[in-house]
């Protein structure tokens, strides 16, 4: 029936849009970089206090292209960049609206690269016209952060508005030309029921993590760039107490904490010679005497993590922070290397037996061959082992191959002991995992007093007759031994 309707009234059937790049729908390159600059400068110029209305960039536009043969496509086109570049982020402005989208990298005018579902993709929809460009497109999104990039300052790194990171570099380091990337802070991201519902792990992995931040114990998560371990922290750190003082530390605020006692630090990459530069290691050693009860570090990377390996070993419990690693086990030899920059002169087995009196749990996360992220291990930290640092998986995620779809095709498992950190959390008060390892705790023997030895044992469990034959043999025996006594 519904075929039948749309043959009867002539109706077309489109499974996807049609996309179509700037320079399809207006093809002279020079002629729409000329229009959209002089109609954008003399909005700016005209209407510096008045705000500027459609009616008033449809009035522009119509006295700049009076003497071009415009098409209405052409002058919608333009009216649509114009608008971007004025009320928006020029023609980044539909994808950075796009929740889809989770990371934009932009390599020159006509390559800008999008990832979707853990997937990147050239987008053939977003283009500019020049370096210049890019460059005042990168200036117009870190403006409001009070950023600076110029041949000074030729690198930046910060949050911009919505919550997303910026990371922007131009000549001279940028031999191709200005380049920026943003990563996006997804909302739909943004607690653990959204990431059990991705897939990324289950409830149990989630009551664990949850019950390990309750009961305090320092956590370091570690995975490739972009894979989400700054996201995995900002929704753990929902399960801190309301009562407690945390200080967080990082080289672009990325973390949003609800908590009411909450201080945000930022590091200053100060100028292009270093001066004033303020380090994450200088914000760490500060953070000390301000009275936390937890420290959370966005990312270690340097020789900043003996500081906080200290902070975790001075009664700052609760600690957190990420590190870039391939393994729970690579996390911990980057961990030792990065102690190694500090120039301190330690010894090695000193630094691993203080690294593992430090962390109790290492999170690892991945992004799989099909583009989705899970949490493939969750380990504990049980001392040393000789030598070396002795990791117990508690949680782990087993790949068996692809799906027909080509999707991971696996299983979360949890191994079958009792962690050593579980008798942690019970000693805190923390008993919301106990249903996950009571079934795998030794059955306790039923406890008996120890019988006591046959020559203690008590008269009344001797035979009272056998008692008195046993003492008059004994008497015989006696007087057969001394006949002068009879």
């Amino acid at each position: 029936m519904k075929n039948n309707l749309l043959e009867t009234f002539n109706i077309t059937k489109t499974n996807k849009k049609q996309i179509l790049t700037d320079y399809e729908i207006f093809p002279d390159k020079k002629l729409l970089d000329d229009l959209r600059n002089r109609i954008i400068e003399n909005i700016i110029d005209k209407q510096k206090e008045e705000k500027i209305t459609t009616e008033i960039i449809n009035q522009e536009i119509e006295s700049m292209t009076g003497g071009y043969d415009l098409t209405n496509l052409e002058k919608s086109h333009l009216y649509n960049l114009v608008d971007n570049e004025i009320n928006g982020f020029g023609p980044l402005t539909e994808v950075l609206n796009d929740d889809n989208i989770s990371e934009i990298m932009v390599n020159s005018p006509d390559e800008v690269y999008i990832e979707i579902d853990g997937k990147i993709i050239k987008d053939e929809s977003v283009s500019f016209i020049n370096d210049e460009h890019i460059l005042r497109t990168l200036k117009r999104l870190i403006q409001p952060t009070g950023k600076t990039i110029d041949i000074t300052n030729p690198i930046v790194d910060c949050r911009i508005v919505g919550g997303h990171r910026i990371n922007g570099i131009i000549p001279p380091l940028s031999a191709k030309g200005p380049i920026f990337t943003i990563r996006k802070f997804l909302k739909n991201n943004s607690n653990i029921e959204d990431w059990i519902r991705m897939g990324s792990l289950t409830p149990y992995m989630a009551r664990f993590l949850q019950a390990s931040i309750m009961g305090r114990l320092n956590i370091l998560i570690c995975g490739s760039s972009g894979v989400g371990k700054t996201s995995l922290l900002n929704i753990l750190s929902d399960f801190i107490q309301n009562n407690e003082r945390v200080i967080t530390i990082e080289e672009a605020i990325e973390l949003d904490l609800k908590q009411p006692n909450v201080i945000s630090l930022e590091t200053r990459s100060g100028t292009y010679n270093k001066e004033n530069k303020v380090t994450i290691r200088d914000l760490v050693i500060s953070s000390l005497l301000m009275r936390p009860d937890r420290i959370i570090i966005g990312e270690v990377r340097g020789k900043e993590a003996f500081d906080m390996l200290q902070a975790m070993n001075t009664g700052h419990d609760g600690s957190m922070s990420t590190i870039h690693a391939n393994s729970p086990m690579d996390a911990l030899n980057r961990l030792e290397t990065m102690v190694l920059m500090s120039e301190i002169k330690i010894p090695i087995k000193a630094i691993r037996e203080y690294i593992s009196s430090a962390i109790d749990i290492v999170v690892h996360i991945k992004r799989m061959s099909d583009g989705k992220r899970k949490i493939t291990q969750i380990c504990e930290v049980v001392g040393m082992e000789g030598d070396r640092i002795k990791l117990n998986n508690i949680f782990e995620f087993k790949q068996f191959g692809l799906t027909n779809k080509n999707e991971v095709n696996g299983e979360y498992a949890l191994i079958e002991k009792v962690p050593e950190v579980y008798q942690k959390l019970k000693s805190r008060g923390v008993d919301i995992v106990d249903d996950m390892f009571e079934s795998f705790e030794p059955k306790k023997p039923i406890v008996q007093p120890n019988p006591l030895p046959k020559h203690e044992e008590p008269i009344s469990k001797i035979d009272p007759d056998l008692e008195e034959k046993e003492l008059f043999r004994s008497r015989e025996d006696l007087l057969k031994d001394l006949p002068h006594l009879k």
